[in-house]
């Protein structure tokens, strides 16, 4: 497992690396939102779980939460001093999966952590997807091409495994984010065209030119399709 903590408080990072390291749970430590963003989008292979802490210096818990859900598909536990139900209500609303007051005990939190990668991940069946050089390794989250890895992001991920599972197939803007949104995100075509960033960032690492992409071709209205190599 591979973890994400995102608190100011440095001697909770250091013990928490201390005990989850030894129970097998590779943990990075960052001290505010922006940061955590930024490791978000660079993470290869990508987090797990996201420990994010609700009073953080230069960002609000619940904004990050808020932007980590919009673009990542990834378990967030929440962490907070604030014993307030509201709170705790409003970041299960916001998209986290699981909300845990401070102080607390780390086998507890291991506990929890386990406990939502097991909801929400399930059993995956062995699945390569291989369409010319490019291969998909579902269950491993890989994609490479020509043998090199392509470093997706999770959402870029998600999106490259629908559309190659029905490679020479147009897939709708909607089917396609239906099948990557988290569920209980509403998806409004009109307004929402983070859909069509995350197809563009996907492009460019699969080697595309804008102009003329040659792997994603944009049907005009409906979708996308992933070209098969004829």
């Amino acid at each position: 497992m591979r973890a994400l903590l995102v608190d100011d408080d440095r001697e909770l990072g250091r013990l928490l690396e201390e005990y989850m390291t030894a129970h097998g749970v590779s943990i990075d430590h960052v001290e505010d939102g922006p940061l955590a963003l930024e490791r978000l989008a660079e993470a290869s292979p990508p987090y797990d779980v996201v420990l994010l802490d609700v009073m953080l210096p230069t960002a609000d818990g619940f904004d990050v939460c808020r932007r980590i859900r919009e673009n990542y598909d990834v378990s967030i536990v929440m962490l907070t001093a604030r014993g307030d139900d509201a709170d705790r209500v409003v970041g299960l609303e916001i998209g986290a999966d699981d909300y845990v007051p401070k102080p607390f005990n780390p086998r507890e939190l291991l506990a929890r952590m386990r406990a939502i990668l097991r909801r929400t991940r399930p059993k995956s069946v062995q699945e390569r997807i291989e369409i010319g050089p490019l291969v998909v390794d579902v269950p491993g989250h890989k994609a490479t091409l020509a043998g090199a890895d392509l470093g997706l992001t999770s959402f870029e991920f998600r999106i490259l495994v629908v559309l190659a599972r029905r490679a020479g197939e147009t897939v709708t803007r909607e089917e396609l984010a239906h099948a990557v949104i988290p569920k209980g995100d509403r998806y409004d075509p009109s307004v929402d065209r983070s859909l069509d960033v995350h197809v563009s960032h996907l492009r460019h690492k699969l080697g595309d030119e804008a102009k003329e992409p040659r792997r994603i071709r944009t049907v005009r209205g409906v979708g996308y399709v992933l070209v098969k190599p004829s």
